[in-house]
């Protein structure tokens, strides 16, 4: 499909469309991010699913076997109780060449030097307007602005993305990514209104036909409506956004008698979540899905999920919205 919206992150990033895929823990490998980048959208690896460099570099080689077109690399700084070597993978992706590296997390400060001494253009993931602001002043390029409908981790303020998306692009001067509550044409075309310059989409591409999850997982977000999800870990002030579960219910109970860290941390481990996706079980651990999983209703493969958007933004925005114009 040929080129429609053509914007900031079109022209730097090479692609065809303003459509990145979320870096998302275990769900972002090759296959998936190839068949967004080979659709005309970002395709994003995440560094922390390979643990070790080595499985970095490889994912990085697999990728590039797949196709010829860009695609980047997320690096996710969080507090762990035992410390990821993050020099190693940041190696990787200087030697590999990676264009584009989204940061999330902790403040990238400590390792920005050495990430954009490869060229890398280094996209922050922030849930605040005054995040947003310090991305900019350390010398990322881009922010990505997360509403609190995203999947994974909102922040603690419970800004939606109407109104934080153009509260931060009136904030800072560099172009602005909108995410959270995407998936659809429709925001692609709110995206852009508000200005954006392209939208980040993660819980929406779960439910491909290339994405490495359980075909039970892909149900589960057909199925889910946009009331669904909910909120665990708000009494650590590290807000998790999940898909309702027997396990979410109990960790939200046991907050509420007050237990810590400690007793949930069991409960709350990826290692659960990584068994959802790879066996189906949904009730064995938490699984993250921000609210546009009310949005999603099949399974379709990535180029048939991405070639749609773009012809119904282009709809949306040449037919509808010009026709309400006097």
């Amino acid at each position: 499909m040929a080129q429609v919206f053509k914007t900031r992150v079109t022209e730097d990033f090479g692609i065809e469309h303003p459509i990145i895929q979320g870096g998302m823990m275990w769900v972002s490998q090759p296959e998936l991010v190839a068949a967004v980048s080979e659709a005309g959208g970002l395709g994003v690896l995440t560094a922390l699913t390979f643990e070790t460099a080595e499985g970095l570099a490889d994912a990085i080689a697999r990728t590039r076997a797949l196709t010829d077109r860009p695609f980047g690399v997320n690096l996710t700084f969080l507090p762990t109780l035992i410390p990821k070597d993050y020099g190693s993978l940041i190696e990787v992706i200087v030697d590999e060449g990676i264009g584009i590296v989204e940061t999330a997390g902790r403040n990238p400060e400590p390792y920005m030097e050495r990430i954009k001494a490869g060229g890398a253009k280094v996209v922050h993931k922030c849930t605040s307007v005054r995040f947003a602001k310090k991305a900019e002043a350390i010398g990322c390029d881009y922010v990505s602005i997360d509403g609190c409908e995203c999947a994974g981790h909102p922040g603690e303020e419970d800004i939606t993305s109407l109104v934080l998306i153009p509260a931060t692009v009136d904030a800072i001067n560099i172009p602005v990514i909108a995410s959270g509550g995407f998936a659809d044409a429709r925001g692609l075309v709110a995206a852009l209104a508000l200005g954006a310059e392209a939208m980040n989409m993660g819980t929406r591409f779960v439910a491909t036909q290339e994405a490495p999850a359980h075909e039970k997982v892909k149900q589960w977000y057909v199925d889910a409506s946009e009331t669904d999800t909910m909120y665990v870990m708000r009494s650590l002030r590290n807000t998790e956004r999940v898909l309702r579960n027997e396990i979410a219910e109990k960790v939200v109970a046991l907050e509420g008698q007050g237990a810590g860290i400690a007793e949930l941390a069991p409960l709350v481990s990826g290692k659960n979540g990584l068994r959802v996706l790879k066996d189906g079980d949904t009730d064995v651990g938490l699984m993250t899905a921000g609210q546009s999983v009310g949005l999603v209703r099949d399974v379709p493969p990535v180029r048939e999920l991405i070639d749609t958007i773009i012809s119904q933004a282009r709809q949306i925005a040449g037919t509808r919205l010009a026709g309400m114009m006097s």
